[in-house]
């Protein structure tokens, strides 16, 4: 069965302030210093955002199957609608695009919309393995988030299994808004579902200054991965850099 996601289910699952906990703090630089900057949502030239970003509207993706009869590709079911749950590296869903997250409206011009998971997989084995013509929503439950480093390298959270649990004060990450109990997707584009927290750590600090952060709250996020082995997302999930 599906999760839910009905008024009640968002108010207590979802974070409605950020928090300051104790001990989580950052030194103010000069009123000049770029620490205290709020971070641009777009900007000409950022491979980040233009990586991250998450369009409006719908649009078509024609995917075909590898020798073994696959495409890579598993679903998870949530409100009445079905969403992309896992991409495999190198398989045809991750050459068509798909991401984490993407809802799938319609497979060969068929509604989905009240389909199972089950189902869902059922006509996608069943399906002509050539070509299988997909309308996607551009990942509707995720958001992003640029923020702008410090002179320490940082940019104000911490996070543990992948999940943001801390916002220091007055840094980049509470001044743009980021929030505790949201799991971290991507950086600057890359999945980063199934890393280890110090290979994010490893990311984050490699980036330029700016970095785009995608995520998605803890709740929906956990059933999202519900049912799916860590050792298939860590070792064959697709975690390559997307193409822009």
């Amino acid at each position: 069965m599906g999760l839910s996601l009905t008024p009640e289910a968002i108010a207590a699952n979802m974070p409605v302030v950020v928090s300051h906990p104790p001990g989580a703090l950052a030194t103010r630089g000069p009123a000049s210093s770029t620490s205290n900057w709020v971070a641009p949502i777009t900007g000409q030239n950022n491979q980040g955002v233009a990586r991250s970003e998450i369009k409006q509207g719908v649009r078509q993706a024609i995917l075909c199957k590898d020798g073994d009869g696959k495409m890579g590709l598993r679903v998870q079911a949530i409100s009445k609608g079905i969403f992309v749950q896992f991409v495999q590296k190198d398989s045809p869903a991750a050459m068509g695009g798909l991401r984490f997250g993407d809802q799938i409206l319609q497979i060969n011009d068929e509604n989905v919309a009240g389909w199972s998971k089950d189902k869902t997989m059922k006509v996608l084995k069943k399906a002509n393995k050539e070509r299988i013509v997909m309308a996607i929503r551009d990942r509707p439950f995720e958001r992003t988030i640029t923020l702008q480093k410090d002179s320490t390298n940082h940019v104000g959270f911490v996070f543990k299994n992948g999940k943001i649990t801390q916002i220091a004060k007055d840094t980049s990450a509470a001044r743009n808004g980021l929030l505790i109990d949201h799991a971290l997707l991507e950086v600057n584009g890359q999945n980063v579902i199934g890393l280890k927290d110090k290979d994010i750590s490893k990311i984050l600090a490699a980036a330029e200054r700016s970095v785009t952060l995608t995520i998605m709250p803890t709740f929906v996020f956990d059933h999202m991965m519900k049912s799916m082995s860590s050792s298939l997302v860590k070792g064959s999930m697709d975690h390559s850099i997307p193409e822009i």
